[in-house]
């Protein structure tokens, strides 16, 4: 098994990709420290994956408050006295608090809450994190970035730069962390069949959610969404000593639509 016996936190597990990483990872043989906003869910999957054999706890943990991180990072270091992976894949964009998320309209508190999330939040946990995993040998940082930061959509000037932020503090990170044996790389999902991308077609009208649909996986060279678990294949990759070679890298992960500039006809 590639995690056999290694600790490792996946943030924002309650559903989506980070559910299907920590499912994976304690597939794998990892014991997995599941921490979510969304109590319930994250307890959730934490019992669904201890009630398969894994090994699995939650940790409830807002990533933007300081505060939780550092307790986060103090109970497994209490629990486990290790850790080995950190999965920072705790996400929001800003139609999850607004249907004004056009750059010219949104709120300033609205832009603040998905950077402090996406962008501070991953740097507090790397950098809490840092320790245990220097304490441990090194280990990996796997962090969520999106194509959403490597090229421009509308109504992603939040989520956006925080994404592109992502990209980039993986690579300083990479740059810092060598030294003390850790491995630092990011991956860039493209649409994927999660929570967050099934709310814009969800509940609409047929003609409405056939539009979504061509807007979604008109740009896919592979004409689907992808599964969350395609995606939890190369988190865990980037996790195991398969990407041994690996650091300061960005993983696209899209269905082909950074690799070409067209439209496909409806």
């Amino acid at each position: 098994m590639r995690l056999n016996d290694k600790v490792a936190i996946v943030t924002g597990a309650g559903q989506g990709i980070g559910e299907a990483a920590a499912r994976l990872m304690a597939l794998e043989g990892a014991h997995v420290v599941l921490s979510d906003l969304n109590e319930s869910s994250g307890q959730a999957v934490a019992e669904s994956i201890a009630q398969a054999g894994g090994k699995a706890e939650f940790v409830r943990a807002d990533v933007s408050r300081r505060e939780d991180v550092q307790a986060l990072m103090e109970h497994v270091r209490e629990r486990h006295g290790r850790l080995d992976v950190l999965h920072n894949n705790a996400g929001v964009h800003e139609t999850n608090f607004t249907d004004k998320a056009q750059s010219f309209e949104l709120d300033e508190e609205v832009w603040d809450r998905v950077v402090a999330i996406n962008l501070k939040g991953t740097w507090m946990c790397c950098k809490y994190a840092a320790p245990l995993l220097a304490a441990a040998g090194g280990g990996a940082i796997v962090n969520a970035a999106s194509i959403g930061g490597l090229v421009g959509y509308p109504m992603g000037s939040a989520y956006g730069p925080s994404k592109a932020g992502v990209v980039q503090l993986t690579r300083v990170m990479a740059v810092e962390l060598a030294a003390q044996g850790t491995r630092v790389n990011c991956y860039a999902p493209g649409n994927t069949d999660t929570p967050m991308v099934q709310k814009y077609y969800n509940n609409a009208p047929p003609e409405a959610a056939r539009m979504v649909e061509q807007q979604l996986l008109g740009t896919h060279l592979i004409p689907r969404l992808a599964r969350p678990e395609e995606i939890a294949n190369v988190v865990v990759f980037l996790a195991s000593e398969e990407s041994s070679a690996m650091t300061g890298g960005c993983i696209v992960v899209d269905n082909g639509t950074t690799a070409w500039r067209g439209m496909n006809e409806a």
